[in-house]
């Protein structure tokens, strides 16, 4: 009797091994700020590559060289700190990792951006500066709007819709704070606006009493701050404090329910902020997405997870067009193919930047972002 118990046992071990002689696992990192005070973009970013990766591997659609593909989530913290970022980059070039979503931020992005180059990754970020997609590597692609697009769209927004003539800036030093600073500074001047003056601050700062009464002095119709939600947030709030009536304007970090989670009911009209992609609940399958990211994670997907869900998608359908999981490959399609996700279109130049990609103004109600125009 045991022996016949054997006989199946084995059977099954055997018919196990084959099953998985037959699977090719894909590894795809995720990098982002998975701790510290922008870890709710981090998390947003993972659980849109999560959302795709287990849709991928219920469809079994995917197959290279006969053998069905297997995607695993590697994520690693990469604290929003560039030389942390540049360590999971290798750490990701050990293990074997061919294609990464993110950096979230440009600081991390751009040195990280030469580890994933030398290594033959392809690397999909969301950081907006220009300087990332500048270095000429062909593996590296800017699945968002750049600084160029998403700071001229909120000047151009500010200067015809909302008549702004006198702006103060505010940026935190960042790679990504500078850089779209810089672009609004541009268009601001370009669209007539005086820029009464530039102000600098910390990604780590809470206190903006000083810099805040400063401009208050130069009787700023608006500020555009060049930062993060949880500097932007607080920010919002010493405003009101001041009664400083000025509008605060910012890119697509402050697009983020994190701005109304932390600065109450000091952010709501006064608030406007621009982000890359179409508004989702206008798009053919945008509510869907947000029905399914909601059932999976108990709440409303934030900024990005559309768009790395979007890129994780587009990166599986390039492997399967070209039935290959050479990341130079896969590469070379993702620079002539196209592919229709959540939020819109993607098509990239030979530097990687998207040929087009919509901007979209927001501003508050009830503590969560709404669209006001494309």
């Amino acid at each position: 009797m045991t022996f016949k118990k054997i006989i199946p046992l084995a059977l099954a071990s055997l018919l196990c091994a084959s099953a998985a002689a037959e699977e090719q696992v894909v590894k795809i990192g995720l990098t982002g700020p998975l701790s510290g005070a922008n870890a709710f973009a981090g998390k947003d970013n993972e659980n849109g590559v999560r959302l795709a990766i287990e849709e991928l591997n219920a469809k079994k659609g995917a197959a290279v060289a006969g053998k069905t593909l297997r995607f695993e989530l590697m994520s690693e913290d990469d604290q929003g700190d560039p030389k942390a970022g540049v360590i999971v980059a290798q750490k990701f070039a050990d293990a074997g990792v061919k294609f990464v979503l993110g950096p979230y931020n440009s600081g991390v992005a751009i040195p990280a951006s030469r580890v994933y180059n030398d290594a033959g990754i392809v690397m999909s970020t969301v950081g907006t500066n220009p300087k990332i997609t500048q270095s000429g590597y062909k593996a590296v692609f800017r699945i968002v709007a750049s600084d160029t697009q998403v700071g001229a769209a909120v000047a151009q927004y500010a200067a015809n819709t909302l008549k702004v003539k006198n702006v103060g800036v505010i940026d935190d030093r960042t790679a990504f704070g500078q850089g779209i600073a810089d672009e609004f500074i541009r268009q601001a001047k370009a669209s007539g606006m005086t820029v009464a003056s530039r102000e600098f601050t910390t990604d780590k700062a809470t206190d903006f009493a000083a810099i805040l009464t400063a401009l208050k002095a130069k009787k700023v119709d608006a500020i555009f701050f060049g930062g993060y939600a949880p500097q932007g947030a607080p920010m919002a709030r010493q405003m009101k404090q001041l009664g400083l009536s000025a509008k605060l304007l910012g890119g697509d970090t402050l697009c983020s329910p994190e701005m109304g989670k932390l600065g109450g009911d000091a952010v709501g009209a006064n608030v406007l902020c621009a982000q890359a992609g179409a508004i989702p609940d206008k798009q053919a399958s945008g509510p869907a997405f947000q029905a399914k990211y909601k059932q999976r994670f108990k709440h409303n997907p934030d900024v990005y997870a559309a768009p790395f869900y979007d890129q994780a998608m587009f990166i599986a359908e390039a492997i399967r067009a070209t039935n290959s999981l050479d990341p130079s490959v896969v590469a070379a399609a993702l620079h002539t193919m196209s592919h229709k996700g959540v939020v819109g279109t993607y098509a990239y130049d030979p530097a990687g930047n998207l040929k087009a990609s919509t901007v979209t103004m927001y501003t508050f109600k009830d503590g969560a972002p709404v669209p006001l125009a494309k």
